[in-house]
């Protein structure tokens, strides 16, 4: 059941989102940086624009790999309260870790837009990718920031998911595609061969070879 890379996952997530091909309406959106791979597949067999949508995690001061909330473009930010009830992080840490990783967003759009404007998706269908959902705090920050942007429908895609986290998002977007399911999950990584970083040079580099499709 495990993808050979992020390119492979993102042609199976395409097979699963062929309705939305074609369609004037639609946008594909994603995840820095490993939904963009995922992404670009999508966009590229859906016909559709293709961009960014910068979220970071907010990491648990210690141990950054658990994610207390995440932090979106527009300055939205998602605590995740079943963490926090469980985890004594004082508001000053909290207020700490959000100012750091809304320096990095900052960059983040320096790096990847080149000064352009982010996508209006103002009465669009957004597609919004990423590689896989574990507890989908990142994912949960997104859909919140678009949700203030008037998107028509928001569409949540990922190679694979937590089952649960998968159900949830039925509720919080209006449409929850995953494509792969695997029980027990573990973690994302564990459904990848090649689960290796994706840089900010690959990132530009997908952008740039989505050419005319970009929006903005």
């Amino acid at each position: 059941m495990r993808f050979r890379n992020r390119t492979e996952a993102g042609r199976v997530l395409a097979g699963e989102l062929t309705r939305y091909a074609n369609r004037p309406d639609v946008i594909v959106l994603a995840l820095p940086r490993g939904g963009v791979p995922v992404a670009f597949e999508v966009a590229l067999a859906l016909g559709a624009p293709l961009d960014v949508f910068l979220v970071r995690k907010l990491g648990v001061p210690g141990h950054e790999e658990l994610a207390m909330g995440a932090l979106a473009a527009g300055g939205v930010r998602v605590l995740n309260q079943d963490v926090l009830g469980h985890v004594a992080v004082p508001l000053e840490a909290i207020e700490s870790v959000t100012e750091a990783e809304a320096a990095e967003l900052r960059r983040r759009d320096r790096e990847y837009r080149d000064g352009r404007p982010p996508p209006d998706v103002h009465g669009k269908t957004v597609i919004l990718v990423d590689d896989g959902l574990a507890t989908g705090s990142t994912m949960r920050a997104a859909v919140a920031a678009l949700r203030r942007l008037g998107p028509n429908r928001i569409v949540v895609a990922v190679p694979v998911g937590a089952a649960e986290t998968c159900q949830e998002f039925e509720g919080e977007a209006d449409e929850a595609v995953c494509a792969k399911e695997p029980d027990p999950f573990y973690a994302v990584g564990m459904w990848y061969e090649d689960f290796s970083q994706t840089t900010d040079a690959e990132v530009r580099d997908l952008l740039g070879r989505a050419g005319p499709a970009r929006v903005g």
